[in-house]
């Protein structure tokens, strides 16, 4: 649900792979057909790319939603077909709370919060939590905070260091203990892609132990 398609753009063979095959695509023809691609035996992607800027004129235009007063369930709504095909679907999100977030956050069971060690994104956190309260009273009583993940960390400076400290102070029940750090060989992946990247084990190792993290808390959740 980011328009700016970077994660689509990394699994596919370029910028314009999926153009016509996309998730707006899925949406103006309230159907996912043709448009989830097979990435492995183990993944299967809904691609995204900068069409899908124009959702929110679709929303309010397209014959689907324009006269529907809640806009928030269309990507619950086109996804619900194929839905149990899947033990997991994530959704990657832009990082502001407009519409494909809003929905995003309509279709979900768990909501991850990224936050950078910085000030801007320490304050964003209490709003976008507020943001998931009100799609939790109003639209999706069963969505929760699973956690937040303190991500882009740059362990040799002393600012990111007190934010990481303040936002367990906070957030003490919510935090995960991984801490995502600043790496090289990760910030490398957009240039050398993730497969046949022979220093792609030293860019994910530490997402390795999220992982545990995230499937512990969603199977007790």
């Amino acid at each position: 649900m980011d328009s700016q398609g970077n994660l689509s753009s990394l699994l596919g063979d370029s910028e314009d792979y999926y153009n016509g095959w996309s998730i707006i695509e899925a949406f103006e023809e309230s159907s996912t057909k043709g448009c989830i691609h097979k990435i492995t035996d183990q993944l299967d992607l809904l691609p995204a790319n900068d069409y899908l800027s124009t959702f929110a004129r679709w929303l309010y235009t397209g014959p689907q939603y324009k006269n529907e007063p809640d806009k928030s369930t269309a990507l619950k709504d086109l996804l619900e077909p194929v839905i149990n095909n899947y033990d997991f679907v994530i959704i990657d999100t832009p990082p502001s709370l407009a519409e494909p977030m809003v929905n995003a956050i309509t279709a979900s069971d768990f909501v991850i919060v990224l936050s950078e060690s910085s000030k801007w994104a320490y304050d964003a956190i209490p709003r976008f939590i507020a943001t998931i309260d009100i799609a939790k009273e109003m639209v999706n009583p069963d969505i929760a905070v699973l956690g937040i993940l303190r991500t882009l960390t740059d362990v040799r400076r002393t600012d990111n260091k007190a934010f990481l400290e303040i936002i367990e102070e906070d957030y003490p029940e919510l935090i995960f203990k991984t801490v995502i750090k600043r790496k090289a060989a990760t910030g490398r992946i957009s240039f050398e892609g993730l497969f046949e990247n022979r220093g792609l084990r030293s860019a994910i190792d530490q997402y390795k132990k999220f992982y545990k993290e995230v499937l512990q808390r969603v199977h007790q959740g």
